[in-house]
């Protein structure tokens, strides 16, 4: 952040005792600290009357024309003394604070330089550099005690939209996102072709998910600077969040922009696919694979396509392929347990479901696959191990009371099959009707089986 040198001498000062001292002051370029901070640059008085007063000698001025030079030179540690002389003979004088705070500043002795930043403020009010420094400098380390002082400089300064911009910066860090949005909101009011402080605020109202806002702003950065690339995805995402069929246009245009964003390409694929573009979306891996070897990632979406299609027998071979390149990517095993299970292949759908579970024993959706397709390949006994597992790990639902309830019954095991059938009429509470009127006729001839039985 750039910090604000101090500006004309003869501005900050009022009593006619000190204003002596300033009126040999020269204009000095502000050094760069490649920083936000502001200064206060001494510049000349042109007043004829001055030229008398400029003659006489005066080891006070000394000392802040000493200090001044110093500081034009980057010569932080150097400017310290003068300053810290001058301010035991004029401890009231607010430039020498901010000019000695600077110099601290300068050489990262914060506590130091908040200390002096909070002097120059208490013998001037109205010093807005002395708020912008204090609030730059605590930004970083107090966000929360930063937004009072920068809060004061937009007071001070309500038509500059720097201020706001660093209040907003520190509000945000302090946790304080809609209180940085309504900061960025007059920042942006006041100048409203300041694309960072536009992307700023769209990404504000993405994280607060005002995604209809976010759409308006990052259009409006798009209108300043058509290739910024933060731009163009933040439009893809806002209109992702909104469910808006232009989501996968704007994905393409940025991946124009920014074509090795996997994440972003995965979202466009989404949308391809869920709009049945298969074609799109297979052109679109077949230009990310371009002049290369298809990663496992491609190759899975690319399979993701294919089952989308009903390829299933593509898409077995495409996953076989990406398992070559992971042999131990554990979604990729599952995912072709899933395809053989489709087939109605349960032994080679199980075969890759318990290598899945070698690499992570406690994955439940891969136990839920298997326990799944044990029950469609018809071993009962075996369902019912794997739903033991799961429930050890999660509180049963009402679909898998229904599963253990139609094994139980399948296994003749009449009164497990009659509690698990009603512990899911009570859990389900009519979402099911197909299966709660199932459940609901088992369970009559199962209780009068039971009745029969004694």
């Amino acid at each position: 952040m750039k910090y604000r040198r101090p500006r004309s001498i003869a501005r900050v000062f009022r009593h006619p005792a000190i204003y002596l001292f300033f009126l040999a002051g020269t204009q000095c370029a502000a050094p760069d600290l490649s920083s936000q901070f502001v200064s206060r640059a001494q510049s000349a008085s042109s007043q004829p009357t001055a030229s008398k007063k400029q003659k006489l000698a005066n080891p006070l001025n000394d000392l802040l024309n000493e200090a001044q030079h110093d500081i034009d030179a980057n010569s932080f540690e150097a400017a310290i003394s003068p300053l810290q002389k001058f301010i035991a003979e004029k401890p009231d004088v607010a430039y020498a604070h901010f000019q000695l705070a600077y110099a601290f500043t300068a050489l990262q002795r914060s506590d130091e330089a908040r200390a002096e930043y909070e002097r120059t403020i208490a013998l001037d009010p109205k010093m807005s550099e002395a708020y912008l420094n204090l609030g730059i400098l605590l930004t970083e380390r107090e966000p929360v005690a930063a937004v009072s002082p920068l809060r004061k400089a937009v007071e001070l300064l309500p038509a500059q939209s720097r201020p706001r911009i660093l209040l907003a910066t520190a509000q945000e860090r302090a946790g304080d996102f809609p209180g940085a949005a309504d900061s960025l909101e007059g920042a942006v009011h006041l100048d409203s072709r300041d694309a960072d402080a536009v992307l700023h605020l769209a990404g504000l109202y993405l994280h607060l998910k005002r995604p209809a806002d976010a759409e308006t702003k990052f259009r409006d950065a798009l209108s300043i600077v058509p290739t910024s690339t933060t731009a163009a995805l933040g439009l893809a995402q806002s209109l992702d969040a909104q469910n808006k069929p232009e989501a996968a246009d704007a994905y393409q245009k940025y991946l124009a922009l920014q074509p090795g964003d996997s994440a972003a390409r995965g979202r466009l694929l989404h949308f391809l696919i869920e709009d049945k573009r298969y074609d799109e979306a297979l052109a679109e891996i077949d230009r990310a694979d371009q002049g290369k070897a298809p990663s496992s990632d491609s190759l899975r979406q690319r399979a993701d396509i294919q089952i989308a299609q009903n390829k299933l027998d593509d898409a077995t071979v495409t996953l076989q392929r990406a398992l070559i390149l992971a042999p131990n990517d554990v979604q990729l095993l599952d995912g072709l347990g899933r395809i053989q299970m489709q087939k109605r292949d349960f032994a080679s759908a199980e075969k890759e479901f318990k290598a899945a579970l070698q690499l992570d024993h406690n994955n439940l959706a891969v136990w839920k696959n298997l326990g799944s397709n044990y029950y469609l390949s018809g071993n009962y006994p075996a369902t019912l191990a794997a739903l033991d597992v799961i429930a050890k790990a999660e509180t049963p639902t009402a679909a898998s009371w229904f599963l253990r309830a139609l094994c139980y019954d399948k296994l003749h095991q009449i009164k497990p099959a009659l509690e698990a059938y009603q512990k899911f009429l009570a859990m389900d509470e009519g979402k099911n009707p197909d299966q709660v009127w199932q459940a609901d006729q088992r369970s009559k001839v199962l209780k009068h089986m039971l009745e029969h039985k004694r």
